[in-house]
């Protein structure tokens, strides 16, 4: 049955990646499962031959010779190829995680995990599976404002004092969703929900999905302050959260 949702959604996985054995033991799993597959072993060749057009998962190594997998990330959001990338590593640090994150990446999955994870997070990716709990007033409304902040439903853009924010859409979501419960605390598993689908669990240990989050709302409020220094609204609520203040006064921790 995963197989046959693998074939109707006829979508390629791209697994960039030096190594040859593991390259080729994880290509015939995603075959086993009906994917459509194509395997580079280094990031330069897969930058000259990826056509977004054709849609898909991007599986990309971090360590390998000449562009590593950073830098691949790096020069497909900068010539505006939005593909999702999930980095598959033996580099478990979350020093690593929060860059991918950062980066633009949708996900951070140790190589030591079962083949069965990154196949349950491939398949959430290409159904679209994102959960987007209390969202039905984002689906009524084009345009929601909330503070200074004008959030547009059609474009998915948001403009902060008047100037564009250069959100992904993944954090376009995240801060949409905050903003709708403007001035309460939303949990770091309902954010982490609007990422990855239910039933994800990235990091180390039971909460390990906070290092995930915290990555992303850090990478926001950059974003945020890029335009304003003074930016403020997205506060913390130690060991639960975060939440929306359009007053301001927001903590970074």
């Amino acid at each position: 049955m995963q197989a046959k949702r693998a074939l109707e959604m006829k979508q390629t996985v791209y697994v960039v990646d030096d190594d040859d054995l593991f390259r080729e033991s994880l290509s015939r799993n995603l075959v086993a499962f009906g994917h459509y597959v194509r395997t580079y072993s280094d990031g330069q060749t897969f930058l000259d031959q990826v056509d977004e057009s054709e849609g898909g998962v991007i599986l990309l190594d971090w360590k390998m010779p000449g562009l590593n997998g950073i830098e691949v990330l790096q020069t497909l959001r900068e010539s505006g190829n939005q593909m999702p990338v999930i980095f598959l590593t033996v580099l478990g640090d979350q020093i690593y995680e929060e860059a991918a994150l950062a980066g633009g990446a949708v996900d951070f999955i140790e190589k030591s995990r079962s083949f069965s994870i990154v196949q349950r997070r491939i398949e959430l990716i290409l159904q679209g599976n994102r959960a987007q709990p209390n969202n039905d007033k984002a689906q009524r409304e084009e345009l929601i404002t909330v503070g200074q902040m004008v959030v547009d439903n059609v474009s998915r853009r948001i403009r902060w004092k008047d100037i564009d924010v250069p959100l992904t859409l993944t954090e376009f979501k995240m801060v949409r969703y905050m903003a709708e419960q403007d001035g309460r605390d939303v949990d770091y598993r309902s954010l982490y929900d609007l990422v990855h689908g239910e039933g994800f669990t990235a990091g180390e240990g039971e909460h390990g999905y906070r290092a995930n989050v915290r990555a992303f709302i850090k990478r926001i409020r950059q974003k945020f302050r890029a335009v304003d220094d003074t930016f403020d609204c997205i506060g913390n609520y130690p060991g639960f959260g975060y939440r929306w203040q359009s007053e301001g006064a927001g903590s970074d921790a």
